[in-house]
């Protein structure tokens, strides 16, 4: 099953670091954001990853691409005949990764309808690359399929600002992009989607959190798995403060591996 992750967004309320890279590169104890987020997924199996570029993708380009020779001793053999020998092992070794450019303005729907050509028929995993949780992921697959729904998110309870859930039991009854007050569940992402939810989506301008999602809520396809634990989404600079802080303290609820 392969992991969609949707990097391409200006990240506006974090100009302070997003100035110069994109949101998911926005460092937490040294590693790119992005990098934690797959770590989680790769904890449970799902090393398999379609990062969706957008705003200053290259940056993340040139993260993967000289991913191995950041991270170990080498040794260069120069003359005309160079050699690079690589002597140390690193655990992402059995990761791999598709860098997909999805446009500069292009919505998540259109992110992610770009990014179903790359999947084939199999069911995904979509989540965005700004939020850390220790939700048990293979739980909310489990979940998934035993609800046979066509969209399961992982809803959260923090307060925030994005997607609140109105809920019938485990079943999505309204989805509200961004109300002016929350209560109860929202939206964590870490979705689990059927892949015939790119049928609901029409384009780059599509955004997934408005007409796509809630006509799912409105015909019951949309499901709740239902997360107690930490999430916490990185989209100001006090949160990145705050989630370097969890980090540095070897406080961080997120890092299961």
């Amino acid at each position: 099953m392969k992991v969609i992750i949707l990097c391409g967004g200006l990240g506006t309320r974090l100009r302070e670091e997003t100035e110069y890279r994109p949101k998911p590169m926005v460092p937490i104890g040294g590693q790119p954001i992005v990098w934690h987020i797959m770590k989680t997924y790769a904890q449970h199996g799902f090393k398999d990853f379609v990062l969706c570029l957008g705003y200053k993708g290259e940056s993340i380009k040139d993260y993967f691409r000289n991913y191995l020779w950041n991270r170990s001793d080498v040794t260069l053999k120069l003359g005309r005949s160079p050699q690079i020998i690589y002597h140390n092992a690193h655990d992402e070794e059995d990761w791999t990764v598709t860098l997909l450019e999805t446009g500069m303005n292009t919505m998540t729907g259109g992110r992610l309808l770009r990014a179903m050509q790359h999947v084939g028929d199999e069911d995904v995993l979509l989540t965005y690359g700004d939020g850390l949780t220790d939700s048990d992921i293979s739980a909310s697959v489990r979940f998934h399929y035993e609800q046979k729904a066509l969209v399961t998110m992982t809803a959260v309870r923090p307060a925030g600002r994005f997607g609140e859930l109105g809920l019938d039991g485990l079943t999505v009854q309204s989805f509200n992009e961004k109300p002016e007050q929350e209560s109860g569940f929202i939206n964590g992402g870490y979705m689990v989607l059927d892949t015939s939810v790119r049928t609901y989506l029409n384009g780059d301008d599509c955004i997934f959190e408005r007409e796509p999602l809630q006509k799912l809520a409105e015909t019951g396809q949309l499901k709740a798995y239902c997360h107690d634990g930490f999430w916490q989404c990185m989209d100001t600079y006090r949160e990145f403060e705050m989630l370097n802080k969890m980090w540095d303290s070897g406080n961080a609820p997120w890092k299961i591996w």
